[in-house]
């Protein structure tokens, strides 16, 4: 970014910071195009693009008297786009009715990738692999946690281990495995599958 953008950030900023909707729209006008492509990359839906687009502007608005202390706006507001498309995205992990809406425009743009059998079958391979990375006493654990549904008692009992280190097995293990996924997949399918199917 050259000095001259940085200032006229600034000077938009200060401005903005003392109520004024010009300078507002013209921010606005600048980043709004680029901040669509950044939030659809995560999304995948237009609609819902252009709507967190606005509540990222809504927010430096009601916020508009501490603008002024901004230092560097453009990264400053690709955070806020960034943690509200995640925030959407857990959302929508947790609501049957915003997840089927978002699958349904992925695969408006996505064509036939987008398939959820397709989807839920990489999904289910990446937990495979994550996995097969385990150590082999926490592998076995979670497997017979994950596959053959045994309580931590049962688990304990079978293994001779104590009930602590089989949740203590539990628990990281499924750190681990989220944690590869959010890695190896695209933050869409990452939180929409995390959010609807058993790690």
């Amino acid at each position: 970014m050259t000095s001259k953008t940085i200032h006229t950030d600034k000077e938009l900023l200060l401005q903005v910071s003392k109520g004024n909707e010009i300078a507002f729209k013209a921010l606005f006008d600048k980043y709004r195009q680029r901040l669509f492509y950044y939030i659809s990359h995560f999304i995948k839906s237009n609609q819902v693009a252009e709507e967190l687009v606005m509540d990222v502007f809504m927010k430096i608005w009601t916020g508009k008297a501490a603008a002024i202390r901004i230092t560097d706006f453009d990264a400053f507001l690709f955070r806020i786009a960034h943690n509200k498309s995640i925030d959407f995205l857990r959302s929508a992990a947790n609501d049957e009715h915003l997840r089927a809406f978002l699958w349904e425009e992925i695969q408006l743009i996505s064509g036939e990738r987008a398939d959820s059998a397709i989807l839920a079958s990489e999904f289910e391979q990446k937990i495979r692999e994550a996995i097969d990375l385990l150590s082999p006493q926490r592998r076995k654990v979670y497997l017979l946690r994950r596959e053959q549904d045994f309580t931590h008692d049962q688990i304990a009992e079978q293994l001779g281990i104590s009930k602590a280190t089989v949740n203590n097995h539990v628990v990281e293990a499924q750190r681990f495995i989220r944690s590869y996924l959010s890695k190896n997949m695209e933050i869409t399918s990452f939180i929409l599958f995390a959010g609807s199917t058993s790690i």
